[in-house]
């Protein structure tokens, strides 16, 4: 059985450290190009997206926009399912890691179809998988932004209805650490209070909703539950992200 890494937002540096991590655990891992616009890597590339079809040129070809291309490659891809996609796992083992570094619009986690059927394959298949959201810690260091950034991955959460963790990039670039750290693990009341200072005061019902999904999204699941269809395996993976993001920063 294949144990699957999607990677959303991702950043190379994580994938190639990623990488990196597994090799020194011993781990067979393969990672997986599904970005047709992606150009450079930093790590060895198993499968690569742009062998199928790449953005350049459905850009040329059929004066697509680069939003409107990187949407019908993935369409593409999605019809290519039982073919192409499955002609390459051929390649590897039942005990494979095998990482899908992802585009990085986000309309393509939380508004389009095409990951989650592409993902429904895939557990169809029996494969076991798990996410990654990668959200850049300049973007969290008020609470608008961090809202915003919640409600993006939360929706990314809800639609692919994966295991799923996030991951702050980039902390080296930021300033002030002590403004992302006030929002690593906020008190929803603080939230709201800070949320209505920035607001005029007829969003607060608004805000107040607001407040209650990002207290959702940040809900610890126990690894002790009696009502669980996640397996052992993906929590392994989910560790794995973990570890390999302090050798990423």
């Amino acid at each position: 059985m294949h144990n699957w890494l999607l990677v959303l937002q991702a950043v190379s540096t994580y994938c190639s450290s990623l990488y990196q991590h597994c090799e020194t655990l011993g781990r067979s891992i393969h990672i997986v190009n599904l970005d047709p616009a992606a150009e450079n890597f930093n790590y060895p590339v198993a499968m690569d997206i742009r062998e199928l079809i790449s953005l350049d040129d459905v850009m040329e070809e059929l004066g697509f926009g680069p939003n409107g291309g990187l949407s019908y490659c993935m369409e593409h891809l999605e019809e290519n399912l039982d073919e192409w996609l499955a002609e390459e796992l051929d390649n590897y083992l039942d005990d494979d890691y095998l990482v899908f570094d992802c585009p990085g619009q986000i309309e393509l986690f939380s508004h389009v179809p095409m990951l989650r059927n592409f993902v429904e394959h895939l557990n169809r298949k029996n494969f076991n998988v798990c996410g990654v959201y990668w959200l850049d810690s300049q973007f969290i260091t008020d609470v608008t932004k961090f809202v915003s950034g919640c409600m993006a991955s939360l929706s990314a959460m809800v639609q692919l209805e994966l295991p799923h963790v996030n991951i702050l990039s980039k902390m080296d670039l930021v300033t002030n650490k002590r403004d992302v750290e006030n929002y690593l693990d906020p008190e929803p009341r603080f939230l709201l209070s800070e949320l209505n200072e920035w607001m005029a005061p007829w969003f607060k019902k608004l805000n107040k909703s607001l407040i209650e999904e990002v207290k959702y999204l940040l809900v610890q699941v126990p690894i002790r539950c009696d009502h669980t269809k996640l397996q052992w395996m993906d929590f392994e993976w989910l560790n794995i992200a973990w570890l390999a993001l302090f050798h990423s920063t």
